[in-house]
């Protein structure tokens, strides 16, 4: 196990084979190029971080963005995803970046770009949408909350 002391999380201890390479980084960040993803709990579902083990400063929320839009369908171009490894016999993950702003009814998530891990390899890539269906900034907040109302009138009344 290895330490990195991080911004978010204060000191945090990590199994290194569970580090995702990023060749190229992340745009914005390129020497940032191994990350963990971490989740509060083993439970979780919908929201995680990519702490960068390069830099303890650097953290992206993310989110499997499926738990709120089941219909979500980037399409990628097969050499956007080449540098992954076989793809063939291992899904992909796919994750979208969250920006959390103070006032939170402004959350945003980017559904243009993103995240891909391939965990039979280890190797992950922010990737750019080929189809133009998706925003940069889509309104996330809105959409968990009919997802909110749309479960409540689903359960039976108690």
């Amino acid at each position: 196990m290895e330490k990195l002391s991080t911004r978010h999380f204060g000191e945090i201890e990590y199994d290194p084979s569970r580090a995702i390479i990023f060749p190229h980084g992340i745009p914005g960040f390129p020497d940032s190029t191994r990350y963990l993803l971490m989740s509060e709990n083993d439970d979780e579902d919908t929201y995680f971080w990519l702490q960068s083990l390069n830099d303890g400063n650097v953290a992206f929320t993310l989110m499997n963005v499926y738990k709120v839009l089941p219909d979500y369908d980037p399409h990628v171009d097969e050499d956007e995803i080449a540098e992954l490894g076989d793809v063939a016999d291992s899904p992909l993950d796919i994750y979208n970046i969250v920006v959390i702003p103070e006032y939170v009814r402004q959350m945003r998530v980017n559904l243009r770009a993103p995240i891909v891990i391939n965990n039979k390899t280890g190797l992950g890539k922010q990737v750019i949408c080929a189809n133009d269906d998706y925003p940069i900034r889509y309104m996330i907040f809105e959409e968990l909350e009919r997802e909110r109302k749309r479960a409540k009138n689903a359960s039976p009344d108690t």
